[in-house]
């Protein structure tokens, strides 16, 4: 029978990291529903398509669809473009549209465009498929990673190169049901 390690023995366990609140819950509702009366103002009568990129941008796309007060339809897509890490890497379709886009009017939702090489692959998959316009939307603009310039039409905030978490944004698929954007700290 075998006796537990002494305590100075024992691995420690990483603490957690810190949560730090980057924007509340309010201040969060408050611009997605700014961003919705953009959105009505400029496609009214349109019903628009909100495509939303999963899994990052499910809250944002879903806060956005029922702040827009007109008629829209929704749909998304999966990329792969983060591992468990913090740093973009190629980008892979991983689940696609079933809505056909010709002659659709689409505001792509993203919670948080960095690099911007999914937005502008994805754009390019829109692109081919004949839709008549294309508007982005995005709740974080993280502008210092940019690596490919991609247009944006409606950001909720710019922000620096903190590796944002909540509100559908992960670190390692934990955190995304934070109703706030946060960052991770060490602890």
């Amino acid at each position: 029978m075998s006796r537990p390690a002494p305590e100075s023995e024992a691995p420690r366990a990483k603490p957690e990291p810190r949560v730090r609140v980057l924007y509340s819950a309010e201040m969060v509702a408050q611009r997605v529903r700014d961003l919705g009366l953009e959105v009505a103002r400029d496609l009214a009568g349109k019903r628009p398509l909100f495509v939303g990129v999963l899994k990052g941008a499910c809250m944002f796309q879903c806060d956005l669809a029922r702040a827009t007060p007109i008629d829209l339809e929704m749909d998304a897509l999966a990329v792969a473009s983060y591992g468990s890490g913090t740093v973009s890497t190629g980008v892979q379709l991983v689940t696609d549209l079933r809505t056909p886009l010709a002659g659709r009017h689409v505001v792509l939702c993203e919670g948080v465009v960095d690099s911007g090489l999914s937005v502008a692959y994805i754009l390019k998959l829109l692109q081919s498929r004949g839709p008549a316009s294309i508007k982005v939307a995005t709740l974080l603009d993280k502008v210092p990673c940019r690596k490919i310039q991609v247009p944006i039409d409606y950001t909720g905030w710019r922000i620096g190169d903190e590796f944002v978490i909540g509100y559908g944004m992960d670190f390692g698929e934990k955190y995304r049901n934070l109703p706030f954007v946060g960052v991770l700290e060490e602890a």
